[in-house]
């Protein structure tokens, strides 16, 4: 696909040049550069020269839905605009125009032109042009409009729910608290009011009519022992007798945008992650402070592969937000990504000493720092992080399994065992626990045969994962049975074949059983596999080339290593 081979601006620079002399002239040098941008995500470099492309033709429809398509996923909607008002002035449909100007019309509190506008025509959609009517009804201050509006909607088929939880969040914009908390609290709800925002909105509902307590019990039934910063900053003020203020719809327009967050919401499991980023943008553009779209559009950018982006967005999110652990934390995640590890770390440290307390914090800096090859200083979090979890918690076993890695891996073998029969101990029969354990007592050469009864329990919980199907190959070439071992190992080389260790494992079993052109094959193989950058892992290029030029029963011998033979006879 040409996706897979041009992934980069540079890729669109190189389109550019070889339009050759036409480009200044002509518009397909920029389109087929704007075009190769979008295929990749790379939304900046697709509008900046989708505006070039429109300079040369400025009435070319596709031309202007593209612009205007990549300008919202930047979420300038400023820029899409004047396109999208020329479509419209054309009798152009397009989703993406109409989008753009509701959205202006919306930030400008433009509610009379929003109720008189032909939505059949120049609409976004069923769903959202019924919520955005109602929210202007609101903004007009005719609620009794507003609330039949809502009803019209819940009637739709599939869209009670949405509805409902926008008819409560507009009756506590008006100050109608117990209409609200009744819809809050009712069987027919639907899922959106049992959204963490949804959950978080009633309780302020709750608290301005005084039922801190109730409150508390609600946050606590929706959220368990799961508590954030933000959610324990919550429960502590309202267990304080604070009467916590409705902030999450302060106005028509804040309806408005929660019209298009609940549907980026809605959309994050059904659709693509441009299409849905869309609706994230315009929530953000109509409240800028809406910092759940902004952790919701980060995340989307993450998905797309525009890590950049969703670094610049994670950023946006100010310190003194409930929410700033998290953007922080995501904020890490996308740096990693960016091939920025270092940068990574520095955010993580950071974080640690403003929220000493924070497991979360510390595990994945341990996680990042284990990336990093830094296992004395990941162990060290991962001793924090365990130290500020509740023993027998959910996240505690795979805290005791990340550290038994980083112990395994500085050759630290008792605290290592010790740490992942205690992930064992608490989560019986994971399989990833199982094939860690199993494989590193097969490298220690000790309990082959608990090795062996690990690593087939992992195989019948996962029995498509072909690192774990390695691992039953090898131990069963450790313990000899090499016709048996080979079977496995085919297996895992077809689940995995670029996999350097899986390759070079499957040389050595088929070096075993007397199949030694194939041997040399796979080592070959196995060494096209190696990752340069990866110098203390298992796949050793030096040994690969040493046993493609002597062969495995000489490379033992010079290791001092027991023969083949002496192996099948133990």
């Amino acid at each position: 696909m040409i996706r897979s081979i041009l992934k980069s601006t540079v890729a669109t620079a190189l389109i550019w040049t070889l339009a050759g002399p036409l480009a200044a002239q002509d518009v397909a040098g920029p389109y087929l550069a704007a075009r190769q941008a979008s295929y990749t995500n790379a939304f900046e470099t697709a509008a900046r020269y989708y505006d070039v492309a429109l300079r040369h033709d400025a009435d070319n429809p596709e031309l202007m839905e593209d612009a205007t398509l990549a300008h919202l996923l930047l979420g300038d909607v400023p820029h899409a605009l004047p396109i999208a008002q020329e479509m419209e002035a054309a009798g152009l449909r397009s989703q993406a125009a109409h989008m753009a100007v509701i959205a202006d019309m919306a930030q400008r509190k433009d509610f009379a032109g929003l109720l008189n506008r032909d939505m059949a025509n120049q609409g976004i959609g069923p769903l959202v042009d019924g919520l955005l009517v109602a929210w202007a009804h609101v903004g007009e201050g005719d609620m009794k409009a507003a609330l039949d509006g809502f009803d019209a909607v819940s009637r739709e088929q599939g869209l009670k729910g949405f509805a409902l939880y926008h008819k409560a969040m507009a009756l506590a914009l008006q100050g109608d608290y117990a209409a609200a908390e009744e819809i809050f609290s009712g069987t027919d709800s639907g899922t959106m009011v049992r959204t963490r925002r949804g959950a978080m909105a009633r309780a302020e509902v709750l608290s301005q009519m005084d039922r801190n307590a109730d409150a508390v019990t609600s946050l606590q039934e929706a959220f368990g022992g799961a508590l954030d910063p933000e959610l324990e900053r919550v429960i502590t003020a309202l267990e304080a007798g604070e009467k916590l203020p409705f902030t999450h719809v302060t106005s028509a327009r804040d309806g408005l945008a929660e019209v298009f967050y609940s549907l980026a919401g809605a959309l994050r499991s059904e659709a693509a992650a441009d299409y849905t980023l869309l609706y994230g943008r315009l929530a953000r553009y109509l409240r800028p402070g809406h910092v759940d779209a902004l952790l919701l559009n980060a995340e989307l950018l993450e998905e797309l592969d525009q890590h950049d982006l969703a670094i610049a967005v994670y950023k946006e999110v100010p310190a003194s937000d409930p929410a700033f652990h998290a953007a922080e934390l995501g904020r890490a995640a996308a740096l990693r990504k960016a091939g920025k590890p270092d940068a990574a770390i520095e955010v993580l440290e950071q974080l640690a000493r403003q929220y000493p307390d924070l497991p979360v914090v510390y595990s994945t800096l341990g996680d990042v720092l284990r990336q990093q090859d830094e296992f004395a200083a990941a162990i060290s979090a991962y001793d924090r992080a365990l130290d500020l979890t509740t023993e027998g918690a959910r996240a505690q076993w795979f805290l005791l399994y990340a550290r038994a890695i980083a112990h395994e891996r500085l050759d630290q073998w008792p605290e290592a065992e010790a740490d992942f029969r205690h992930a064992l101990a608490l989560n019986p029969g994971q399989p990833q626990v199982l094939n860690y354990l199993g494989y590193s007592m097969v490298e220690q050469q000790v309990n082959l045969d608990e090795a062996l009864e690990m690593i087939e329990q992992a195989v019948a919980a996962s029995p498509d994962s072909g690192y774990i199907i390695d691992s039953l190959g090898w131990v069963l070439y450790r313990l000899g049975r090499y016709d048996e071992a080979v079977v496995h190992m085919e297996r895992a080389a077809q689940l995995e074949p670029v996999d350097a260790v899986v390759n070079d494992h499957l040389g050595d079993t088929l070096w075993a059983v007397g199949r030694k052109r194939e041997a040399r094959f796979q080592w070959r193989r196995a060494l096209s596999f190696v990752d340069p950058k990866e110098t203390d892992g298992e796949a050793d290029p030096d040994r690969m080339r040493r046993k493609i030029e002597i062969g495995l029963d000489k490379v033992l011998a010079e290791e001092g290593a027991p023969p083949l033979k002496m192996m099948a006879d133990r």
